[in-house]
């Protein structure tokens, strides 16, 4: 298949790699609205995979890799930009996923972002909105294979999210062993997902919601043996999931689970969801929900097309956190700007686009000092932690990973064996944003609107040379000094800074 024609409509597709199955989605971009052209599903197992030790087993990473196979042969020609795939619970889990990723390179060639749990919640959320008719507040349950979303929005707007710890194949390993049944083994199942909800059912019930909508494999499935038995509307009321549950009961075991409607690759983990659901309605006290078709893929596809026409979420969720830190504003614009006219100027690596970056550095600069709410000394490090560790609506994991890494690396000793191992880009990606954002904090290390002297920036790999105009050293001692010091950091790395057409080593360079 040939790259896609230019004055052919727009197509994009979304992966979704879960606990349980693996689905694909593409759809063709025409005027305003989005055509799902089709869709692909494949039961993977992946939860089952993991060991005690959270490893991945080579098993489970070669049926995920078979299935990435075969979804890379219906994206040939795509363009990356037009691709997402996104992982959730396992390989969030899973200590050795740079193994999965590693090999996954090799077979589909685009990059897998790992995406937190309540970044999972609110592109769910995304997707539901999207594919339902606007019913005002609405709750959205969506149970995977090894976690449980819970989200309550307005119209496109989450206004709470959460992820929690429990998914139909984790729960039917450990409540239903070997696949045994028995109201035992219910019930503490059941039990668990009230009190993994119990510290956020106030809440949500608080929030309130008219509308309860379920999304995803588990209840669908709980749908379609309701249509089955003759509840042709498809709703799952409290009453009819109690049926459900009187007739599980009935069973020893999953094998032998006799429930028209349910598929049998269902079987082996329909209890376990029944379970988490039944749950889910006794904490939320939960009269009724619908099905919705949208879930996750979907929300990628439309923030994709919703990226391609309006703002970045990500944007407002730097924003958001620029002013929930109290940050010195003006100061984080002068070093985002010089931050960003230094990267103009440079040789990115080759192979990678600057623009996949570039908004990563000027997030990096904007909360460069988010870290000086907690304290002045090592506040870099804080800040670093912060960026990796908060939820930030609209980022990967990977690139929290990265923000946390330039805003760790901004200033004193490069200690670059520090720095964390990355799945999408490589070290040698980071190390040009790193170099400039020191700069950047290094020029504007005087705090001021007094304007920089005229500079200029040329890169060769590890040597770059930092041009300012002549005479520039009288009136900036302080900046000089500054600089000197930088030169000293990036030499003991290995990398070269030249500064011209300063000369000497001013008093003031003196620790």
């Amino acid at each position: 298949m040939t790259a896609l024609n230019h004055s052919s409509p727009r197509e994009i597709a979304a992966i979704d790699i879960g606990s349980n199955s693996f689905h694909m989605v593409v759809a063709r971009i025409v005027g305003q609205s989005l055509q799902i052209i089709s869709r692909h599903k494949q039961r993977v197992h992946l939860a089952s995979g993991l060991d005690d030790h959270q490893n991945l087993n080579q098993a489970a990473i070669q049926r995920g890799l078979n299935c990435l196979a075969m979804f890379a042969e219906r994206l040939q020609g795509f363009e990356p930009e037009n691709v997402r795939i996104a992982a959730t619970y396992t390989l969030r889990q899973a200590r050795n996923v740079h193994i999965f990723l590693k090999r996954a390179e090799t077979i589909i060639p685009y990059p897998i972002e790992i995406i937190p749990g309540t970044e999972e919640a609110r592109l769910i959320y995304l997707g539901v909105a999207h594919t339902q008719p606007d019913s005002g507040q609405k709750l959205v349950v969506d149970i995977g294979g090894g976690s449980t979303e819970l989200v309550i929005g307005d119209n496109f707007t989450p206004q709470l999210a959460y992820s929690k710890h429990m998914g139909c194949v984790s729960y039917n390993q450990h409540y239903f062993k070997k696949g045994k049944i028995s109201a035992k083994n219910f019930n503490a199942a059941q039990l668990a997902a009230q009190q993994k909800i119990e510290s956020i059912a106030t809440k949500y019930q608080k929030c309130g919601w008219q509308t309860a909508i379920g999304s995803s494999g588990t209840i669908k499935a709980i749908r379609e043996v309701l249509i089955a038995k003759g509840h042709n509307d498809g709703v799952i009321t409290a009453k009819r999931l109690q049926w459900l549950e009187d007739q599980l009961l009935s069973f020893k075991h999953n094998d032998d689970i006799e429930l028209e409607g349910l598929s049998e690759d269902r079987k082996p983990v329909f209890a376990a969801g029944v379970a988490i659901l039944s749950g889910v309605f006794k904490s939320l006290n939960i009269d009724e929900m619908i099905f919705s078709d949208g879930a996750l893929r979907e929300g990628l596809l439309y923030e994709m097309e919703a990226r391609f026409r309006h703002s970045d979420i990500r944007t407002r969720t730097a924003d958001a956190m620029a002013l929930q830190y109290h940050i010195d504003t003006a100061q984080a614009e002068r070093v985002k700007h010089t931050a960003e006219t230094i990267y103009d100027q440079i040789e990115a690596h080759p192979g990678l686009a600057k623009s996949e970056l570039q908004p990563l550095l000027s997030w990096g600069a904007l909360l460069h000092e988010v870290g000086l709410s907690i304290s002045y000394p090592g506040f870099h490090r804080h800040s670093a932690y912060l960026l990796r560790h908060s939820t930030m609506p609209g980022f990967n994991l990977e690139q929290q990973t990265v923000l946390a890494t330039l805003v760790r690396f901004q200033r004193k000793s490069l200690k670059l064996e520090e720095m964390p191992v990355l799945s999408i880009y490589k070290r040698k990606h980071l190390y040009p944003l790193i170099r400039t954002l020191r700069l950047a904090v290094a020029l504007n290390g005087q705090r001021t609107d007094i304007p920089l002297p005229k500079m200029s920036v040329a890169s060769n790999k590890e040597a770059w040379t930092l041009t300012l105009e002549d005479g520039w050293e009288q009136d900036n001692k302080l900046l000089a000094a500054d600089l000197r010091r930088e030169q000293e950091y990036w030499t003991k790395v290995g990398w070269e800074l030249a500064i011209t057409p300063l000369t000497g080593d001013p008093d003031s360079a003196d620790d």
